[in-house]
């Protein structure tokens, strides 16, 4: 994970002698934690590209609306933020603990197309202050690296890279203002969430596609996440987790706007249990179907049977593995997007089996996910998102549990270098082994100053 930050940074800073200097208003800086590049311009009426469908593109769906998408600019800033908890500590506490804090965050953003290579670099270091539990004074790291390359007419290279190092889930610069929503059958399992710990989370996926055809294409991904949590005593019943998943597909254009596939998915997951290490290693072949009118909005579904093989797991200490097992269960999702002139729309839903995303093993999970974000005015828009995740732990089913969160914010744009975001999150958690006070309740403001500078002009 290291590795990752240091070469996304040096990119950064090997990138910035590049940027003009004539000024331009500026614009929200994207989301570090959650990039997403617009799906390629297939459907163009001029052109003969492909979709690379969402249930095997490994993409976020895109929120701005067309009319804020601006490329070729350098972006920055600073953002500074009150936020009120009333539990902190979450579920390693047996009494709730309320609390003030103060974060602050440097921003920057470079966000580059030319004709064959679309990039978005931007890094978001954080410091925060807490007024009750100064030792929990944190320092965060956000970084993200998404980009998509044609390196020829028909072959697509896309990747992206996230890491972030920080004590609270919930300390980001665009904090409040949506959730990553995916339509890929490989998405990452960060339904678990922990108010307060020390964690490092970095993922990343790469994928290639070539339209060998007219109407055909064939491709390849990977995917892969890691979960450490440096302090285990401030999240009793998680541990750290890896996974890592491949997948190979062939889809089929059916006119322009329908799209047919099937997809072979392998995954190694891993969870880091304190008497060994658990690991389960699942097969898939998916059919896919993607529904894809114009740019602006996409329907997919997909589904199939996926088998585990699991190895004996550790559940606690001092008690003896539950027996290595394996199975057939049926896998499933879909997705929508769509982006109006002012609204931007992204769902999913998704039954397979996945990562522990900090349990004890894979489970076998549900999850859904939703964010909304529409333009009021020229300098106001709100935005809603939510997720739903229910895990159930492969070994022991009665380990698992869910986890509900929902937020509202808004944002308004003060003249051309400043804007004001106010918003409330809700958190509900319900897991065998996190029995202790898991809900949290937060409001927070937020002011940022930024700047937009065209590159090469």
């Amino acid at each position: 994970m290291t590795i990752s930050r240091s070469f996304l940074f040096s990119l950064l800073l090997a990138a910035l002698p590049a940027c003009g200097q004539d000024t331009a208003p500026a614009v929200p800086a994207p989301a570090v934690s959650s990039p997403a590049v617009s799906l390629p311009a297939n459907l163009d009426q001029g052109e003969d590209r492909m979709l690379t469908p969402p249930p095997v593109s490994g993409q976020a769906y895109p929120l701005s609306a067309p009319s804020e998408g601006r490329s070729n600019y350098l972006r920055g800033g600073v953002t500074g933020s009150a936020s009120y908890s009333d539990n902190v500590l979450g579920s390693s506490s047996s009494v709730p603990i309320s609390d003030v804090s103060y974060s602050v965050w440097p921003t920057i953003s470079l966000d580059q197309t030319t004709t064959r290579l679309h990039t978005v670099l931007s890094y978001a270091p954080g410091f925060t202050f807490y007024e009750r539990l100064t030792s929990r004074n944190e320092a965060d790291e956000n970084v993200s690296l998404t980009g998509q390359y044609r390196l020829s007419p028909h072959v697509t290279l896309s990747l992206t890279d996230a890491f972030q190092k920080s004590s609270s889930v919930f300390n980001q610069p665009d904090q409040g203002l949506g959730i990553a929503v995916s339509g890929s059958a490989e998405n990452v399992n960060n339904s678990i969430v922990a108010p307060l710990a020390d964690r490092l989370n970095n993922t990343g996926n790469v994928a290639l596609s070539y339209q060998f055809s007219a109407d055909a294409m064939v491709g390849a991904s990977g995917t892969f996440s890691n979960l450490h949590y440096p302090d285990p005593s401030q999240v009793p019943g998680l541990f750290d987790s890896a996974s890592r998943s491949g997948s190979m597909f062939y889809s089929y254009r059916v006119g322009r706007q329908h799209y047919l596939g099937v997809t072979y998915q392998y995954q190694d997951l891993l969870a880091y249990a304190p008497e060994g290490i658990n690991q389960t290693q699942t097969d898939a072949a998916l059919f896919f179907y993607t529904f894809a009118p114009s740019p602006a909005f996409s329907l997919s579904l997909f589904g199939g049977p996926q088998y585990y093989t699991s190895g004996a797991q550790f559940i606690a200490v001092g008690q003896p593995p539950a027996p290595a097992s394996t199975a057939w269960i049926p896998a499933a999702g879909g997705s929508l997007n769509w982006q109006a002139l002012h609204t931007g729309v992204a769902l999913s839903y998704s039954h397979t089996v996945a990562s522990g995303g900090g349990l004890v093993g894979a489970v076998k999970l549900d999850s859904a996910s939703a964010s909304i974000r529409q333009q009021i005015s020229r300098n106001l828009s709100a935005s809603l998102a939510g997720a739903y995740g229910n895990n159930g732990v492969l070994s022991l089913a009665v380990l698992g549990g869910h986890t509900i969160s929902a937020s509202a914010g808004l944002q308004r744009q003060i003249g051309d270098h400043f804007n004001v975001q106010a918003g409330y999150t809700r958190l509900h958690q319900d897991y065998s082994g996190l029995t202790l006070n898991p809900d949290t309740n937060r409001e927070w403001v937020s002011v940022a100053w930024q700047f937009a500078r065209p590159i090469g002009r």
